[in-house]
């Protein structure tokens, strides 16, 4: 009986490899997938070990915060006018002050700078008034006016009370678009601040790299309070009942826009190198 001889097993770098005659050729896509793991394993801990002395190293930054403030014209108003009538009957008085009103808002669309859209009318109000003979109601009803010629204010006042209106509010002047002015604040503000940075970075032995994150805030503030403008003389109506003054107003009241603080605010984070 003749001598067996077993298989010899070569041992590769990659493990033991098999006699492909006793095995089959289906054991080498398996040593193939082995070889690629052994490999990936190797790559990442490599990148690993070269990659944890930069994290470990602490990201240096400067914080910084600029302010700027743009001073612009008023260029629009707000302005309120009402009417309000006493009347023995609820539904008189209401006529009464649907009449004094429609009369106002025609004298007021006519002025100049009011234009579509900047006429609302507010609440309608009808309450009893008790009287010793006879209970009577005061009927009340108003508008609001956004006027872009600022400076025509006084005329308009006059120009409402003159047709019928028994009550003034205003003028509150303001800036109508204040975009532009507080997008030329806030470059200002980022470019204080990134002054302020280069400042500290130089004091600190490094030099100013970007920006990493800016936080903005800002506000628009009107630099003269609200006030009430009157009528001239000739132009006035009692408060209960719509007087129409048969007069020519001969002046309107004197009114000053002045002007609106833009202020804006950046937080900026800059990067030291």
């Amino acid at each position: 009986m003749g001598s067996q001889v077993e298989p010899t097993v070569d041992w590769h770098a990659t493990g033991p490899r098999l006699p492909v005659s006793r095995y089959g050729s289906n054991l080498r896509p398996w040593l193939s997938v082995r070889l690629a793991l052994r490999i990936a394993i190797t790559a990442a801990l490599g990148a690993a070990l070269l990659a944890a002395p930069a994290a470990a190293a602490p990201e240096r930054t400067v914080a910084v915060r600029g302010e700027a403030t743009e001073r612009v014209p008023n260029d629009a108003a707000k302005l309120g006018f009402s009417v309000s009538v006493v009347r023995g009957k609820r539904s008189v008085a209401l006529r009464a002050v649907a009449s004094g009103l429609r009369s106002v808002i025609a004298a007021v669309q006519k002025s100049p700078g009011v234009g579509e859209g900047d006429i609302s009318t507010g609440e309608i109000s009808v309450r009893r008034i008790n009287r010793p003979k006879r209970d009577v109601y005061r009927a009340s009803e108003g508008i609001g006016v956004v006027l872009h010629q600022p400076d025509l204010a006084g005329d308009l006042v006059s120009a409402a009370i003159a047709a019928g209106a028994t009550g003034t509010r205003g003028p509150r002047f303001f800036v109508g678009d204040p975009s532009a002015a507080y997008n030329s604040a806030l470059a200002a503000a980022l470019t204080q601040a990134k002054e302020r940075a280069t400042a500290l970075a130089g004091a600190a032995g490094a030099s100013l790299g970007p920006v990493i994150s800016i936080v903005e805030d800002g506000e628009v503030t009107p630099e003269f309070s609200e006030g009430t403008a009157k009528a001239a003389p000739g132009c006035g109506s009692t408060p209960v009942v719509v007087q129409r003054s048969t007069k020519r107003c001969t002046a309107a009241p004197p009114v000053k826009p002045g002007r609106s603080t833009v202020t804006a605010t950046v937080h900026a984070v800059f990067a030291l190198l």
